[in-house]
């Protein structure tokens, strides 16, 4: 059995005005072919739901049993509706990210914002884990799109934008080497370091520039985390090699933060999706606003 909405929205029209006159002038329709609506729902229904004759139009028991049900379930559909229409032109929506700690911390809150400016009905539910973890977020699809670090060698994704993230050595601030600006490998090698685990996308590079210039790092703690690496730099336990991007870096008025002159540290970054999969209208939203946020401040 299917249920018309136009011929529940007349029904509903004819029982509140009492008229099919009136109930046709609300409708924008003639009276026959409102006569057609409400014989049609009649029929589908299977029960008269309307006693009508020259002069009046009255509910049958029936009718009137049936018509709050019948405007609850108009309401709830054209509600629906509403909420379809508005995914499909992305004026509302869910953005499911997942993103690196690093970029979660700094540039997500900021780009939200400026979303929700544009898209005021967006929301966003945010995963910030490492960049192993973003990959297989985005492969098993718990989210969307992912920000990403590292070389990403899996055709499983497709890459919306790609950028690099400069690597800097982050120490006490009285430490020898805080008061040189600009820190060479050779000048790590041999230091206690705080590094962020394996698996992580920083720690990938780190090993990766120590291989190749056939250092072997001495390595004091492993966290996960990189405030946890800034906390440990900061009770002395060693030196530690972060993004510049990292907020934490710059909220430590007791730490110094100096470059690495050797082109190895740099971290790949992306804007990943699943390939062949379609992002909701909300989310290209924001894949374009980052992607000029990136280009904006490249252009700087």
């Amino acid at each position: 059995m299917d249920l018309s909405l136009r011929d529940i929205r007349a029904f509903i029209a004819v029982a509140q005005t009492a008229s099919f006159t009136r109930a046709a002038q609300r409708l924008h329709l003639s009276q026959p072919a409102l006569s057609v609506q409400i014989r049609r729902l009649e029929a589908t229904i299977g029960v008269r739901l309307l006693d009508r004759n020259s002069r009046n139009v009255a509910l049958t028991p029936t009718g009137r049993a049936l018509l709050p049900v019948l405007e609850k379930s108009l309401h709830d559909m054209e509600q629906v509706l509403r909420d379809a229409r508005a995914l499909g032109d992305g004026s509302s929506g869910v953005v499911r990210i997942g993103c690196l700690p690093t970029f979660a911390a700094s540039v997500l809150p900021e780009l939200i914002q400026q979303v929700k400016l544009v898209v005021p009905r967006a929301r966003f539910h945010v995963r910030d884990v490492v960049a192993s973890m973003v990959n297989t977020l985005v492969r098993n699809e718990d989210v969307d799109i992912g920000l990403t670090g590292g070389e990403l060698t899996d055709r499983a994704f497709e890459v919306l934008h790609a950028d690099v993230d400069r690597l800097v050595a982050v120490l006490p601030v009285r430490h020898p080497l805080a008061r040189r600006k600009r820190i060479a490998l050779a000048d790590l090698a041999g230091l206690p370091l705080v590094l962020t685990a394996r698996g992580t996308s920083v720690r990938a590079v780190v090993d990766e520039a120590f291989a190749a210039a056939g250092y072997l790092p001495e390595i004091t703690c492993e966290p996960m985390y990189m405030m946890t690496a800034v906390a440990m730099v900061r009770a002395g336990l060693g030196v530690t090699i972060l993004p510049a991007s990292a907020r934490e870096v710059r909220a430590e008025p007791e730490l110094k933060v100096r470059p690495i002159v050797d082109p190895t540290f740099l971290r790949p970054i992306a804007l990943i999706k699943k390939r062949g999969r379609t992002l909701p209208p909300v989310a290209e939203t924001f894949v374009s606003m980052a992607i000029e946020r990136w280009e904006t401040s490249i252009a700087k």
